[in-house]
């Protein structure tokens, strides 16, 4: 990607921001493969809403720290809530965690939107238990979402 699509990808992310920040839903899309299998980057999209309580599990747009020049912009989960320091994991990783502080949680996912244009609820029963099995699965994780991956082609 140019520069320039970097930028504009910079714009559009401060925008639906502020937007989130002001009371507004936003649908947003998703690249990259950190939350497989729950998200698909470059398929799926998430409904973005200001953040009213955080809660270990819940996926979030958060800004994050990095050893890298700069921070990144990631939508994980949170995986543990300590006063105000808030650790984030992708459903798809297998060790990486990222930290951030409540402060940098811009959003709440509510919603995943597949392609067809049906909403997945991130807060219903179901969604919350296949998470909870899922982190559960860390040590097989890697097998499983080779399989997964084996499979989608």
């Amino acid at each position: 990607m140019s520069d320039s699509g970097k930028k504009d990808d910079s714009l559009i992310l401060a925008e639906a921001i502020r937007m989130v920040k002001s009371g507004v839903s936003v649908t947003f899309p998703v690249n990259g493969r950190s939350m497989l299998p729950f998200i698909v980057g470059g398929r799926d999209s998430v409904i973005l809403e200001k953040p009213k309580e955080l809660r270990r599990g819940d996926v979030v747009l958060a800004l994050v720290k990095t050893n890298a020049p700069g921070n990144h912009y990631v939508v994980h989960r949170i995986v543990s809530l300590d006063g105000e320091h808030v650790i984030l994991m992708g459903d798809g990783n297998l060790a990486l965690r990222e930290h951030c502080d409540v402060s940098d949680v811009c959003a709440k996912v509510i919603c995943v939107v597949k392609p067809n244009g049906k909403k997945y609820a991130m807060a219903a029963l179901r969604y919350r238990i296949a998470a909870k099995i899922w982190y559960i699965l860390l040590p097989v994780r890697r097998y499983l979402l080779w399989i997964y991956r084996k499979i989608k082609k």
